[in-house]
């Protein structure tokens, strides 16, 4: 085993311990390792009572002219950890699933259609506003607050989901939605921590209706 001591430049003796403005000097890629490090150690240390939760408060689907869109609503309330996280310049990316499905009889039910939508929230610390990043168009918007933030990705509006001329009306369809937090996107060195605490599984369960 190798023991490394940190001494004042100027000590004769090499025994006293850096300082603060020594500290300032020693060079950026350690200091990029020591900030995560520092955040990945009081992230592990995060309670693990504040309440967390994804669900889909209410979800339907509307037909306009010959095509099926969704609607809903959303709530987003994560744990302390990836809030402290997010707050500290970390992305978060959220997915959105929505499944249209075929009921079966005598098998397991079909899904036909799979549509997911993914957004990145990110805090921008110089101007204090939370962006929020449509992944699929390619589209940003800003926020003064991480509520407003939760409350725009929370809102689902007319989403277009199927057309009606490919269903057959004789066969039954049902919706179901949800929405996860997708830790494969997180920065690598935060990923351990991510798959080790439970703070970070946040998944909503399925809502499910008929179309």
């Amino acid at each position: 085993m190798v023991f490394i001591t940190l001494a004042w430049p100027n000590s004769p003796d090499g025994s006293a311990l850096f300082g603060l403005a020594d500290l300032m000097v020693l060079p950026t890629v350690f200091g990029k390792r020591l900030a995560w490090l520092c955040l990945l150690v009081g992230l592990s240390l995060t309670a693990n009572g504040w309440a967390s939760s994804f669900k889909v408060v209410n979800a339907s689907t509307r037909l306009d002219n010959e095509i099926y869109r969704l609607y809903a609503q959303l709530d987003y309330q994560l744990s302390q950890a990836p809030l402290e996280a997010l707050q500290n310049g970390v992305p978060l990316t959220f997915s959105q699933q929505v499944e249209l499905i075929r009921k079966r009889e005598w098998l397991w039910d079909e899904v036909l259609t799979t549509r997911i939508q993914r957004f990145t929230l990110a805090y921008h610390a110089l101007s204090r506003q939370y962006v929020v990043t449509d992944l699929d168009r390619e589209v940003s918007k800003s926020f003064p607050d991480a509520t407003a933030a939760f409350d725009f990705l929370g809102n689902i509006d007319n989403l277009p989901l199927v057309n009606s001329k490919v269903l057959n009306a004789q066969e039954i369809y049902y919706v179901r939605l949800r929405t996860t937090l997708d830790l494969e996107k997180l920065p690598v060195p935060l990923l351990l921590v991510a798959y080790l605490s439970d703070d970070w599984y946040l998944s909503g369960e399925w809502y499910t209706w008929p179309l």
